[in-house]
């Protein structure tokens, strides 16, 4: 299960300007060192809107140093969070705003492409959420018009949304599974209070990457154990449902800045829990 483990960049620095996720534009290659330390493979990258074209997974000499980093300690870049998206939404826009995003979301999908990266998580949640049908529409025309692209590309969209099981299963249903899935975030469903035998039951089969969270009902993320998610009905489903993709770590950070020693428990008691399911 290790090489199925991941965690979300950023968990291993500093925070930014005090937020619990941001890139870390001024420590984001000491990551790779930090990750072989703790012997975690996989990392899923963040790119925030502001100063994107400049995000190193977006220009060529930055995508040259991903590559010789992830090299030479080991770490490979499998997917990327867009709160890109959650914070500039391309569906609630028109005319030139929208067509600047556009060109942004294709950055992205491109920058995917070339590093072989699969997943592209699109955060529909906060300022991200779908508010009303027409929304819906124009998310799913202006992704359906770059399904071509992404077929060409080998890169996946998957939707991480505070939709319950029900609507979720509608809007999932309106995409093609080839190339469009859901990013299943295990403390976001505890917050909303969802149970997850029901969740995964009715869309397990296109759940594509999953956030390894714990969040108190109604509230912020906690240490893993501690809030209201269910881990041992999440990991039971998604073994029924024989779900092949990765564990992303998107923990509550160190309140005493050891970011190493407390990404590396969350690690060991994920993989513990993960190992009594889909065995070692």
């Amino acid at each position: 299960m290790k090489k199925r483990m991941g965690y979300m960049q950023g968990r291993l620095v500093d925070k930014v300007d005090g937020k619990i996720q941001a890139f870390p534009y001024a420590t984001w290659r000491d990551e790779f060192a930090a990750a072989q330390q703790i012997g975690i493979p996989l990392m899923e990258w963040t790119l925030d809107d502001a100063n994107l074209e400049n995000n190193p997974l977006c220009t060529e000499t930055g995508r040259a140093e991903i590559r010789n980093l992830s090299n030479t300690y080991g770490l490979s870049v499998v997917s990327i969070t867009g709160d890109c998206f959650m914070q500039a939404p391309f569906w609630k826009c028109q005319g030139p705003a929208q067509d600047q995003l556009l060109k942004k979301l294709d950055l992205v999908i491109e920058a995917a492409a070339a590093l072989d990266i699969r997943y592209v998580v699109i955060p529909l949640v906060d300022n991200g959420r779908l508010e009303n049908p027409e929304q819906t529409e124009v998310l799913h025309r202006l992704l359906m018009q770059r399904h071509a692209t992404l077929l060409e590309s080998n890169v996946h969209i998957a939707f991480e949304s505070d939709y319950a099981p029900d609507p979720l299963l509608h809007f999932i249903s309106l995409f093609p599974a080839d190339r469009f899935g859901i990013n299943y975030d295990i403390g976001n469903s505890a917050s909303m209070g969802f149970a997850p035998a029901e969740e995964i039951a009715m869309y397990g089969q296109r759940i594509t990457n999953v956030h390894v969270k714990d969040r108190v009902l109604g509230g912020t993320t906690v240490p893993l154990g501690t809030g209201a998610a269910n881990m041992q009905a999440v990991f039971s489903g998604l073994k029924l449902h024989q779900y092949p993709g990765n564990f992303i770590l998107q923990t509550a950070r160190a309140i005493d800045g050891n970011h190493e020693a407390i990404l590396s428990n969350y690690l060991a008691w994920t993989l513990e829990q993960l190992e009594r399911h889909f065995g070692p």
